[in-house]
């Protein structure tokens, strides 16, 4: 009896570091990036491919802790399709939340970005998605796109045209002003600060007057391949490179989400054969 407890405590504590440092599971639960990914897809992801990170939350939990980590074997490029903790809605979201979003890097640190009648540009070229991307020409924006505010605020931009816009990377000094406060406040805030601007118009930064900021961090720009039902970094901003967890590897199951699993005849019908063992690009 013994031996059996020993194996299955040998088991889960290697499961556990395997899900925390080497590969994850995770499922498809929106249709903003098809036809790469559907819903009901469930893939795994190379967790070690951005460098090896230290847990940010505890395990099972939303308990925040220091993180740190390796060298990257890689450093993201253009086109991954990346797994991220999602980094929330200017400053609405509260440090205990952690909820894994996955997109398309499509702008790395130090890029511009553009995008024109849904048309994408990195730095002036026309940036050319993979043929079972499901990003449309023309934009067809459902209500709940039209009720967030782009990104950043004050930009004026809109879903048809949107930029340029610069990807901030680590090093990069940012002029402050009464004019661009709020557009960059929100990123301030992500690097663990606290900004704020006087009845007459002085920039504190953690109660220090300032004019002017050094970005901590390498951040890049996100879209969903179906742009035009995708809820990404037009409207929430940039993903940190603390914020990554992993390079989505390949489909491991595929079926339809809407069968309930105890209709199991028609559920087992559902599974999407050719998509299993696929890789992701």
């Amino acid at each position: 009896m013994l031996d059996y407890v020993k194996t299955f405590l040998v088991t889960l504590v290697v499961a556990l570091l395997l899900k925390t440092f080497v590969v994850e599971a995770f499922r498809i639960p929106s249709g903003s990036m098809e036809n790469t990914l559907l819903v009901g897809d469930f893939l795994l992801v190379n967790k070690l491919v951005y460098g090896l990170r230290t847990p940010r939350y505890v395990p099972l939990t939303n308990v925040a802790i220091p993180s740190v980590s390796l060298p990257p074997f890689k450093n993201v490029q253009r086109g991954d399709v990346i797994v991220f903790e999602f980094p929330g809605e200017s400053e609405q979201r509260e440090h205990g939340e952690s909820v894994n979003y996955i997109k398309r890097a499509i702008g790395l640190p130090g890029d511009t970005v553009e995008l024109r009648t849904g048309r994408v540009f990195i730095n002036g070229r026309e940036l050319t998605f993979p043929t079972h991307a499901k990003a449309g020409k023309g934009m067809r924006h459902p209500h709940w796109q039209r009720s967030y505010r782009l990104y950043p605020p004050g930009s004026g931009f809109t879903e048809d045209r949107y930029g340029p816009l610069v990807v901030p990377k680590r090093g990069d000094v940012i002029e402050l002003s009464r004019a661009n406060f709020d557009r960059w406040r929100t990123l301030i805030r992500r690097e663990g600060h606290v900004p704020r601007i006087t009845s007459d118009g002085k920039i504190m930064i953690d109660g220090i007057e300032t004019s002017s900021y050094e970005v901590k961090r390498d951040y890049y720009f996100v879209l969903g391949d179906n742009r035009e039902n995708s809820l990404d970094s037009r409207y929430w901003g940039f993903v940190s490179e603390d914020h990554l967890i992993g390079e989505a590897l390949l489909v491991y199951w595929s079926w339809n989400p809407d069968i309930a699993l105890s209709n199991f005849v028609d559920k087992i019908a559902s599974v999407r054969w050719s998509r299993i063992g696929t890789f992701i690009r």
